[in-house]
């Protein structure tokens, strides 16, 4: 037949074209690899791992060389427990406001359930630090604030009374419960008073850092010319908590006593501020109340260098932090009170109050006006 050479010549064209195809296929194919083949080890390069190691012990066996710190947390879990049912449409408190615009609570009577927080915390093992500074004359306070401390403060819960002093001959032997133990600080004292107060904030500073840290979880700050009426518990507790001033929870920010002048670091404009809080009641935990108190010492040195000190002293400084570090819990005036103010309704306890005293005998001259006034 004809068509053997035909054929033969069809044949031959047919695989050349085959053959053309599938080299420009494979310099495209070349092309493309070489261009974007690395980029799959880019965007997958550990499941390029578990895909060629990816057999379950060998990732079991990785897991094992790396502990995370998550396979070590404690479980807070609750036992059966009877107590009212929360009510979303009624809530307990009305008459004061309960919650800041940053969704921090404030805490009043009535606003949380005191068995369920202790039995979180409980669980957790917690440990509260109280301090209190005890300078010259005010170790006189000392007894009558540990004894009812012992009464309403965190009762049930272990305790550290650190009591900063000069005298540690004046601090009275008080029996305390199981699991709680004061602590006595010897500290320096200084001439004036203001130069005490403004102090403190260095100190409980100096000893997060290198006592309190290792010791307890939370720490309390307070003054000790205080006594406690009612329970104090678990429920102040909070990463960075403030308190209410009894003199100025009811004012406005014109009446809000900040430091004014620009050139402090304490100074708070006129058309700033959320609360006025009482330089003598705050705490947290000890990262936090270390994060405050130094900067509070930071600010009050710069000023002195300066020839400055803040109208209210650590006071104003304190504000000025938790103007621009806000609390994530605030205490009502039910943890901070003086009875001269009388007895408002919304004031259902009076958890710690002012201890009645001749200012002028115990740190010369100073002036209690600026309550009395507010």
């Amino acid at each position: 037949m004809t068509t053997t050479a035909n054929g033969r010549d069809c044949g031959q064209k047919i695989s050349l074209k085959k053959l053309s195809i599938l080299l420009i296929c494979g310099v495209f194919a070349f092309f493309a690899f070489s261009r974007y083949g690395w980029k799959v080890q880019e965007w997958y390069p550990k499941y390029r791992y578990i895909i060629f190691c990816g057999e379950e012990k060998s990732l079991n066996a990785t897991a094992s060389i790396i502990p995370s710190r998550l396979d070590q947390l404690t479980e807070v879990k609750l036992e059966r427990m009877l107590y009212p049912k929360p009510e979303t449409l009624k809530p307990p408190r009305t008459d004061v406001l309960t919650i800041t615009p940053w969704l921090a609570p404030i805490v009043w009577n009535g606003t949380y359930n005191i068995d369920v927080l202790n039995a979180q915390f409980h669980k957790r093992g917690v440990r509260v630090g109280l301090t209190i500074f005890a300078i010259k004359k005010y170790t006189v306070f000392v007894q009558t604030f540990v004894e009812t401390a012992e009464k309403f403060f965190m009762v049930g819960h272990k305790v550290n009374y650190y009591v900063f002093t000069d005298r540690p001959n004046d601090i009275p032997n008080i029996t305390l419960a199981e699991g709680r133990q004061l602590v006595v600080l010897i500290v320096p004292s200084y001439q004036r008073w203001q130069e005490v107060s403004m102090r403190r904030m260095e100190m409980i500073r100096d000893f997060s850092s290198q006592r309190f840290i290792n010791e307890v979880d939370y720490l309390v700050c307070v003054d000790v010319d205080m006594r406690f009426s009612d329970e104090v518990g678990v429920e102040i507790l909070s990463d960075v908590f403030g308190t209410l001033h009894p003199g100025f929870y009811g004012a406005g920010r014109q009446g809000f006593t900040y430091e004014r002048r620009p050139e402090s670091q304490a100074f708070i404009p006129g058309d700033e501020g959320d609360f006025y809080y009482a330089g003598g009641y705050f705490g947290g935990t000890i990262e936090e109340v270390y994060k405050l108190t130094n900067f509070c010492h930071n600010a009050m040195r710069t000023d002195r260098e300066n020839k400055l000190e803040a109208v209210w002293h650590d006071e104003s400084y304190l504000n000025k932090y938790f103007l621009y570090h806000k609390p994530t819990k605030i205490l009502s005036v039910e943890y901070l009170w003086d009875n001269g103010f009388g007895v408002p309704d919304i004031l259902k306890r009076r958890r710690f109050v002012a201890v009645p005293k001749n200012h002028n005998a115990i740190r010369n001259k100073r002036s209690i006006r600026r309550l009395r006034n507010a």
